[in-house]
């Protein structure tokens, strides 16, 4: 077993066991019988290192049962070096074991589709081709290697060239070369179910007919299917902050967590799944993508939101609301509030005033402890000295040099107080006691009291929280997460400069942050792409503008509504959506019934009937619950499934269908500017099929 790093190293002395056998099958198609003959190949090689995997499991469990014995029936006559000698050997067995049973479950995982693709490619300095198959895992055996990781520089190739003069880069610099053969497969089961060979586009078939496939319950890889523009993303190492422009069905997110498997593996050494953290919009979310990263080998990354991260910042601190939606809370100047806060004028005018904020909070004095004294020259001159930390902070290291000094001067033994009470005294001549006073401060001095309410005692409205955070992280400091080395921001459009400016205290590391501005669910939210690139200076920039989710009828629907001049549509074709008129609630009810039943009757997997709103959602599921089998998507929900889903346009965000209806897509519902952002979301989930529902007169947003 080897990551087939060693395959971007150096020259490529790998044996050509397939030779082409172009004899063609019943329908005109190559028959590739070389290519069954070699996979027939493989999956013995496979079965023989599975054995060799699971002897050397079972022989480091015997190992460790027997140490384990041992210890345990001569505790009373080991001595304490031999006892600890004995342990160090048993967490040694136990840790080779654990080696062990990871590789054997990586070439267990290998037997259902071994590898996706070979190329044969020739050096410039070599006479004959190598012939490389590429999996989602390398394997060698006997020092033949057998499967290439998609991940290393040599399988580059596979993606960015075609058939001709290619190369790639490996550690030790350039590798040219010619590509002489260009093959990818479809293996499941164990079973080659079709091969392609193409001196043009293989990529493309295939594409085609991954498309064509329904809709699962969780994300899954796209190793096969990554195109040119998307490889050079996922392969990219040098950016620091990586900002992923992308329209919808672009493969963003997916194209973001094949990144973090690739930087994983390039960097196995310096980075590992616990050192990555993913942010993303909701739980359902976050299980929806939780099987991507253990596809490709991976352990799983725990993900998180920004409402975790503030409870876990501000627990017994002060108590925050959820967010509430926009659309269902008719309070003109709460809007307003938000608006106000979501701007990057808002954080400069917090920047402004944290700027000079900790010379008007601290006018120190002398600190007098019986014949001790700390002249308040000297505590000023310490304050400023560690300007780099956080007010408080900043006492808590003055505290403990007072401590030091008059313990040097300390010539009578008299206690001297600890540094503790030295703080306290130190914390007293603050102008301000708390991060909330502070807070209430910065309103007041910039003559904006009125844009600070709040609900309940101790309690921050949600557009409040993370402005709060950048001043607690100013006042008494954030507990910062140095264990992450990479942070994945998804949906990046959902979130405000403050709450950026937050993330980038807590995570001082490198980030991917993606999502859509042309999918902006808030209407309150005024901050643009160009704002999040002047808080990114120097960040690079990519756009994906191809949408491979729908069919091209369904984009084209789509750009009717948001007008998306970016945005490209895929030519895989399928049903016009449909446009059906009810007469009433209950013939829209009814319609919507049928539209389930042919689903139940159909071969797809997912039906998604998304509302305007949380709470419309939540109004369809306890009418059609009591007829039909359907699952409510809701804040509160924990994992996304199959069937029949029913789910406002804020939680089916990066979710996809294989169908979709829209209820009540009618004038009333979808009418301002902003619906034209929902709408647009809600019609884009669909993978195959789509169909509008309304009563009275069809939303003028549709062609408008």
């Amino acid at each position: 077993m080897t990551d087939a790093r060693q395959a971007g190293g150096r020259a490529l002395d790998v044996p050509a066991r397939s030779r082409e056998s172009d004899k063609k099958a019943g329908d005109g198609a190559p028959a590739f019988p070389d290519e069954i003959a070699h996979l027939e190949y493989i999956k013995g090689e496979l079965a023989e290192a599975i054995k060799q995997a699971d002897d050397s499991v079972e022989k480091f469990d015997k190992e460790y049962m027997d140490a384990k014995r041992y210890m345990v029936e001569h505790r009373g006559e080991i001595d304490p070096h031999e006892m600890f000698q004995n342990e160090l050997a048993l967490n040694r067995i136990d840790n080779l074991g654990a080696f062990a049973s990871e590789i054997r479950d990586r070439i267990a995982k290998l037997l259902d589709s071994p590898y996706f693709a070979r190329i044969d490619f020739r050096e410039v300095s070599k006479e004959t081709p190598a012939t490389l198959y590429i999996g989602r895992f390398g394997l060698s055996r006997d020092h033949e290697l057998l499967i290439v990781d998609w991940r290393a520089p040599v399988a580059s190739m596979f993606y960015d060239c075609e058939v001709g003069p290619a190369g790639y880069d490996a550690p030790d610099g350039r590798i040219d070369g010619e590509l002489t053969r260009k093959r990818q497969f479809k293996i499941r089961n164990g079973e080659l179910e079709y091969a392609l060979e193409s001196s043009v586009n293989v990529q493309d078939d295939i594409l085609q007919r991954e498309l064509s496939h329904t809709s699962d319950d969780k994300m899954k890889s796209i190793i096969a299917t990554i195109q040119k523009e998307q490889n050079l993303i996922i392969r990219n190492e040098k950016a620091e902050t990586l900002l992923i422009q992308g329209v919808a069905g672009s493969g963003k997110t997916s194209i973001a967590l094949h990144r973090i498997a690739y930087l994983l593996y390039r960097f196995k050494d310096e980075l590992a799944a616990k050192n990555v953290a993913i942010l993303s919009p909701n739980k359902v979310f976050g299980d929806y993508i939780a099987n991507v990263l253990p596809e490709l080998g991976e352990e799983p990354i725990d993900g998180a939101s920004f409402a975790d991260v503030a409870a876990a910042q501000l627990k017994g601190i002060i108590s925050f609301e959820a967010d509430n939606d926009p659309f269902e809370t008719a309070d003109p100047e709460w809007a307003e509030r938000i608006r106000f806060k979501s701007t990057l004028r808002f954080l400069r005018m917090m920047d402004e005033y944290l700027a000079g904020m900790p010379e008007t909070v601290f006018t120190p004095s002398d600190y007098v402890f019986g014949r001790f004294t700390a002249k308040s020259k000297w505590i000023q001159s310490r304050y400023a000295a560690y300007h780099k930390y956080p007010v408080k902070r900043r006492l808590q290291m003055i505290a403990e040099d007072i401590n030091d000094r008059f313990e040097t001067d300390n010539f009578t033994g008299k206690p001297v107080p600890k540094a503790k009470a030295i703080f306290k005294g130190l914390a007293a001549m603050l102008k301000v006691k708390n991060t909330l006073a502070l807070y209430r401060d910065f309103y007041q001095c910039m003559n904006i009291a009125d844009k600070f309410v709040m609900p309940a005692k101790n309690t921050l409205e949600w557009a409040d929280v993370y402005p709060f955070m950048y001043f607690h992280a100013a006042l008494e400091g954030l507990r910062e997460n140095g264990a992450i080395r990479h942070l994945v921001i998804d949906e990046m459009q959902d979130y405000t400069p403050a709450q950026y400016a937050v993330m980038n205290i807590l995570f001082k590391c490198q980030k991917t942050i993606l999502g859509d501005f042309g999918q902006v669910i808030n209407p309150n939210h005024l901050h643009t792409l160009g704002d999040l690139r002047r808080l990114y200076d120097g960040a690079e920039l990519v756009a994906l503008n191809k949408s491979y989710r729908s069919t091209y009828e369904i984009i084209t629907f789509a750009r009717r509504i948001q007008k998306v001049a970016s945005l490209e549509a895929i030519e895989r074709h399928g049903d016009a959506p449909g446009l059906i008129y009810c007469r009433d609630g209950q013939d829209e009810l009814a319609r919507i019934k049928e539209e389930i039943a042919a689903f139940q009757g159909g071969g797809y997997v997912t039906l998604g009937i998304i509302l305007k709103t949380d709470g419309a959602a939540k109004a369809l599921y306890d009418v059609l619950a009591q007829s039909c089998e359907a699952h409510l998507l809701s804040p509160e929900s924990e994992a996304f499934t199959e069937g029949v889903s029913i789910t406002s346009v804020k939680m089916s965000k990066g979710l996809e269908f294989d169908a979709v209806v829209i209820p009540s897509a009618n004038n009333e519902t979808y009418v301002g500017e902003y619906d034209r952002s929902l709408l647009y979301i809600a019609c884009t989930r669909a993978m195959h099929r789509l169909t509008l529902t309304y009563t009275g007169a069809l939303t003028r947003l549709v062609g408008a």
